[in-house]
């Protein structure tokens, strides 16, 4: 989602320490998917879901140099394992494979979604709004007025997916070095979401 991922400048303060659950059956009809929060027994899953939805994704827009820095940077074991046990990461879970991950947490005074991936075999399965939701309630939960994120400029299927969910852009930020820039966006969380 983020060229300029900061999730390891969130505050330590634990955002959500409750798992919600929400059960859908997925398309097929046959398997269905929960959001939670993480536990401790997802790890690997959630780190899978980054390693193949991260080449998939940033690979083309912006090269495996990229790719093998953010893997690096945002999605290892003490990473993944900081934000679950502060209760900043929700899973998509079919059966018990972790099919989506969502991370989210607080910058300054922004409420900040840091990570929406699904893994590509599950996407149209409205898992990705879901998650998205999801982390909306924990925003209003918190008294936020509004949800800021970015996706890397290129990522059409992210931009896309943030315009149909309410989000618009706010800024650009350009990293250099010849990568693409990030678009930030925000979504206010008035009238519906607020209530």
């Amino acid at each position: 989602m983020s060229a300029t991922n900061r999730e390891d400048e969130l505050e330590a303060a634990d955002v959500s320490t409750t798992p919600e659950h929400e059960t859908t059956a997925t398309a097929a009809g046959t398997e269905e998917v929960v959001v939670r929060g993480a536990v401790g027994d997802d790890l690997a899953g959630v780190l899978a879901v980054g390693h193949r939805t991260w080449l998939a994704t940033y690979e083309p827009i912006a090269g495996p140099e990229y790719v093998a820095m953010g893997l690096a940077k945002w999605w290892t074991s003490d990473v993944v394992t900081d934000s679950i046990r502060k209760g900043r990461t929700l899973v998509a879970v079919e059966g018990d494979e972790v099919v989506g991950v969502a991370t989210y947490g607080h910058q300054d005074d922004a409420f900040v979604l840091w990570k929406l991936y699904v893994l590509p075999g599950h996407h149209g399965n409205g898992i990705g709004s879901r998650l998205l939701e999801a982390v909306v309630r924990r925003a209003v939960e918190t008294e936020h007025a509004r949800i800021t994120l970015s996706y890397l400029e290129g990522n059409q299927q992210a931009a896309r997916f943030y315009a149909r969910h309410g989000f618009v852009e706010t800024h650009r930020e350009t990293p250099g070095s010849g990568l693409p820039e990030s678009v930030w966006m925000a979504r206010d969380l008035n009238g519906g979401d607020r209530a």
